[in-house]
């Protein structure tokens, strides 16, 4: 077990601290984030399969060893907890995890249905390899996934039960659900931005055409508005190709890290 310290201003210090014999120990000296805590305990773990679970009471942890079978079972390359019953939110909550899997589900296919679960488990090596791509704060967790399904891992669910918040306060607010849409985006854009821009690009085309049409027909020449709109979708069009082309040289270079990190570890 890896225990990390995420700059913690309690006792909490002192507490992990009493497990060294036991457990590998890790001290932020300030406080960097969900996200930050994660790759840190990733980094030094030596086991095919890592796990992240809630310490706030929601997760059952006789079902670890179930998630490991699932995951041998199947071969999977990360199992996600899909909570059964969810545990209650307030209304904006729901919204707004609702939002982000709305989103998530239109620029990637999503094969399932829990994907702001923080009980996962990750096979170690890819974890290591993608969290680079990953931010610092609470929308690690959901990015993470997205890059495993974006990369064709094969990623299953498993039914769990959610419990009640025992203890703790969510720090999960409007900011936080602005920051996890906006790095939903990025690995959009890293891995299909086709998927982004194409739509948008047909969009406008398509409303240029509608509107230009009938007017040619008619005999009064080219509609500007309907120029303008055509041009737009071209733009989006071209900006689209280039963002694929950057996508490319962007996997190369987290391919290039990989390579470089696994031949430093051997």
């Amino acid at each position: 077990m890896i225990l990390v310290d995420d700059g913690s201003t309690d006792q909490s210090p002192q507490m992990i601290d009493a497990f060294q014999d036991q457990v590998l120990v890790i001290h932020h000296q300030t406080n960097l984030g969900y996200g930050a805590a994660l790759k840190s305990g990733f980094s030094k773990a030596e086991t095919e399969y890592v796990l992240t679970f809630d310490a706030d009471g929601q997760h059952e942890l006789s079902e670890i060893d179930l998630m490991l079978e699932k995951a041998i079972a199947e071969d999977a390359d990360l199992v996600v907890g899909s909570r059964s019953p969810a545990p209650s939110e307030n209304l904006f909550r729901t919204l707004g995890k609702w939002i982000i899997r709305k989103l998530a589900g239109f620029l990637l296919t999503l094969p399932i249905k829990d994907l702001n679960s923080g009980f996962k488990l990750f096979r170690t090596t890819l974890v290591k390899k993608y969290m680079v791509l990953c931010p610092d704060s609470m929308a690690f967790s959901d990015t993470i996934t997205l890059v495993f399904i974006s990369r064709h891992h094969r990623v299953v669910e498993k039914e769990i039960v959610a419990y009640e918040r025992l203890a703790g306060k969510s720090t999960i607010n409007a900011m936080t659900a602005f920051d996890t849409l906006v790095n939903i985006l990025n690995i959009a854009m890293i891995f299909n931005p086709l998927r982004f821009f194409i739509p948008i690009a047909i969009i406008f085309i398509s409303i240029g055409l509608l509107w230009g049409i009938p007017i040619a027909i008619k005999g009064r020449g080219v509609s500007v508005g309907s120029f303008l709109s055509i041009a737009i979708g071209m733009v989006f069009f071209a900006i689209g190709l280039i963002a694929h082309q950057l996508s490319a040289l962007r996997w190369q270079v987290v391919e290039l890290q990989s390579g470089k990190r696994e031949n430093y570890e051997s």
